[in-house]
């Protein structure tokens, strides 16, 4: 009888992806994946550690496993199992955990599925993680993750991915087609593009040789791929989200009018601090040739509050910033200490009340902001990709310009895109829609 095996991702997009890369592998070799809910024979716990929050998780992740098979073997793999592998071979049930390189061929690793009395560690020194192995996901059967890019050269203050990834490389622009051929075949509709840094695509196809391609070639083959409706970035920096590209994307057959732009601070003077690559008035010129070439554009946001040195006056800055910028939603940090970064070590620390406070402050805006945006769209007509869960008696679906709107359940909507008209917003925030007569689309 075949092998159980069972994965639990923490953490980003990219993450998913490796996730589903390193499933496949699995299945390569016999193992049969359960859901982690499920009794299995093998569990592999995908970490992160970019907030706090992940790295206490983990050890809950660890006990659900332990509770549902105490004699498991327990695996961690990912981010946080290459900065700290001591503390987490440490936990009580893990048995195994691979850093950065070694995750991938965590199948070599698996000898006889005896528990440890302690997690045995294979983890490389991140010089060593100077290869590309390409990834991607495949989630509710309507859209999947495709990997770009891994990596960043980047040294913000805050951030530890260049110690938990290496350095920036990006897969071949053959490889990526490939991918994203399979990935159609497989008749799923959207394909949202995920890297560490992917407006860095590029750089260092293999040991950092520079490669032949940029981000705006991979979006113009991309956007060629027979059978993918809809192309998605999803989330690019903003000093490498070039004139080019916005360009490209209003003309494109597939790419979306949707972008994620991570800003961290509207303050000129904390962007310095984090040592950021661009300064706020770049910021405010790439969301205005959005909106400029594509009116209707969504654009999202990452901001990071109570960095150390964020005064009221800061934070002001911040907030008054986003609120006249025409911006359609936020994801909001609460800055937290990293071990081994430049921020950690600096002074004027902001209390953790205070911090709180200032989140709670930018969720209110994102909201308020999210609602702004929605209202601009009534009354317009957009294509609707429907997903597969039924949520009280709803099916949920985005619109190109990732609106998420609702309609009573109807199993036959999974995974179709339709042409329909947004009617109005219903009192959980999500919009209602008419379907257009004849405008099935596929």
């Amino acid at each position: 009888m075949s092998k159980k095996v069972a994965f639990y991702t923490l953490g980003c997009k990219l993450n998913f992806s490796e996730t589903s890369t390193i499933a496949r592998s699995f299945t390569g070799e016999g193992f049969k994946r359960v859901d982690f809910s499920e009794h299995a024979d093998i569990y592999v716990i995908n970490t992160c550690s970019v907030t706090e929050n992940a790295d206490k998780r983990f050890k809950t992740i660890v006990k659900q496993a332990q509770n549902t098979n105490p004699e498991a073997f327990v695996a961690a793999v990912g981010c946080y199992a290459q900065l700290k592998p001591e503390e987490l071979a440490a936990v009580d049930g893990v048995d195994l955990v691979l850093g950065a390189t070694e995750k991938f061929k965590i199948t070599d690793y698996l000898n006889d599925l005896t528990k440890n009395d302690r997690g045995e560690v294979h983890s490389c020194e991140i010089e060593d993680a100077d290869f590309y192995v390409g990834s991607y996901a495949i989630g509710e059967r309507t859209r999947a993750f495709l990997k770009v890019q891994d990596g960043c050269d980047y040294k913000c203050t805050y951030c530890t991915i260049p110690l938990a990834r290496g350095i920036s490389r990006s897969d071949t622009l053959e490889n990526v087609l490939k991918n994203a051929a399979e990935i159609s075949a497989q008749g799923i509709k959207e394909i949202v593009l995920t890297g560490v840094n992917i407006g860095d695509y590029g750089k260092g196809e293999f040991g950092n040789k520079r490669h032949e391609h940029t981000f705006l070639d991979l979006v113009k083959a991309l956007d060629r791929v027979e059978g993918i409706h809809r192309l998605r970035i999803s989330s690019i920096e903003p000093n490498l989200l070039k004139n080019e590209t916005i360009d490209f994307v209003s003309q494109s057959n597939s790419f979306v009018p949707h972008f994620h732009i991570p800003l961290q601070s509207g303050s000129d003077h904390i962007l310095k601090l984090m040592r950021r690559r661009y300064l706020s008035n770049l910021y405010v010129d790439r969301v205005n040739r959005i909106k400029q070439t594509m009116p209707h554009a969504c654009i999202g946001v990452d901001v990071i509050v109570g960095f150390p040195g964020e005064t009221d006056e800061h934070f002001l800055e911040t907030y008054h910033f986003l609120n006249e910028l025409d911006i359609s939603y936020l994801h909001v940090f609460t800055y937290s200490e990293r071990d081994n970064t430049v921020a950690a070590e600096m002074e004027n620390v902001v209390p953790k009340s205070v911090r709180s406070k200032r989140s709670k402050m930018l969720r209110g805006l994102s909201a308020k902001k999210r609602r702004a945006f929605y209202e601009t769209q009534i009354g317009t007509k957009r294509t609707v990709l429907f997903e597969g869960e039924n949520k009280s008696g709803y099916i949920h679906g985005f619109t190109e310009n990732y609106i998420k709107v609702k309609y009573p359940w109807n199993p036959e909507l999974i995974n179709t895109l339709h042409e329909v008209e947004l009617t109005e917003i219903d009192e959980d925030g999500l919009v209602r829609i008419q379907f257009l007569p004849a405008k099935i689309l596929v």
